[in-house]
């Protein structure tokens, strides 16, 4: 069974792109992916200054770790995202919705006042299923 979206009537609608909760057959591998941030392979930090960019590094960083665990973006079914300014909610999102097809993960947000370099702006760890 892939993942699906849990939804209530007795939640309100989803004000980000999120689940509420979703369940997946676990019956494959639980993978465990990590906090990650802007930094891209080389060592550099991506997107300095902007939570877009940022964003996107840290997709993309979540992306290459679960598809080395033989998964994809779609096998994720949670996420934890730290962030240094909830301000940034919408343009995060905006984001994630490049990354994350219906239905999304399950997810929390919340807003931090520092990471190990007070250049990123964005952390995020995800579980993923994978058959």
């Amino acid at each position: 069974m892939p993942k699906k979206q849990i939804v209530s009537k007795r939640l309100p609608t989803p004000g980000g792109h999120w689940s509420h909760a979703t369940v997946a057959d676990a019956s494959g591998r639980l993978v465990f992916i990590s906090g990650m941030v802007s930094k891209r392979a080389d060592g550099s930090i991506a997107g300095v200054g902007d939570i877009e960019a940022q964003t996107r590094q840290v997709c993309e960083n979540v992306k290459a770790a679960v598809e080395e665990a033989g998964g994809t973006m779609d096998d994720i079914c949670r996420v934890d995202v730290y962030v240094r300014n909830m301000e940034h909610f919408e343009k995060i999102h905006k984001v994630r919705r490049e990354f994350f097809k219906e239905p999304a993960p399950a997810s929390t947000m919340v807003e931090v006042s520092k990471f190990t370099s007070p250049e990123y702006l964005i952390e995020m760890n995800a579980i993923a299923v994978v058959k």
